[in-house]
């Protein structure tokens, strides 16, 4: 079997299990024994397949009780707004653009007054951003940000 339709077939078999079920947890050699491929072709399908624009979310424990669970989540409807605005982030983000951005969220309804208030606390915090490259980690927290802003919880 080639790796095109074993990519497809490992798709298909994890999402009929998360049409049962919203969440699932597996181990990849035992997908990869099951499937009777290498756990590199495991990584690719869940890497490549099952992304949050995608509609999914996914954890990971490395070790020997690791396990990979992968979650169905509900986009909302502002999520290619999100990734939009995701894709202009850079490797650095100033102070002034990530403001800039978190007043957009606020103005496009996806963030209240005082969440945004808050958000911009914690992107100048200077104690903590003095600890490392503060743009860099600036851009890490604006993506890890709008990425969440993607998806509602079910709980």
């Amino acid at each position: 079997m080639d790796n095109r339709n074993m990519s497809d077939s490992i798709e298909s078999y994890l999402k009929k299990i998360l049409e049962r079920n919203h969440e699932i947890e597996i181990r990849r050699s035992e997908m990869a024994d099951l499937f009777d491929c290498v756990p590199s072709q495991i990584n690719y399908v869940i890497n490549t397949r099952f992304t949050v624009p995608q509609g999914y979310k996914v954890e990971s424990k490395r070790g020997g009780g690791g396990y990979i669970r992968i979650i169905k989540i509900n986009l909302m409807e502002s999520s290619s707004y999100l990734h939009h605005l995701a894709s202009s982030v850079g490797a650095e983000l100033t102070e002034n653009e990530a403001f800039a951005m978190v007043e957009q969220l606020y103005l496009n309804d996806l963030l209240h007054l005082r969440e945004m208030k808050l958000v911009k606390t914690l992107l100048a915090n200077k104690n903590i951003l003095s600890i490392a490259d503060n743009n860099r980690l600036r851009s890490h927290m604006m993506l890890d940000l709008l990425e969440r802003l993607t998806y509602e919880d079910k709980e």
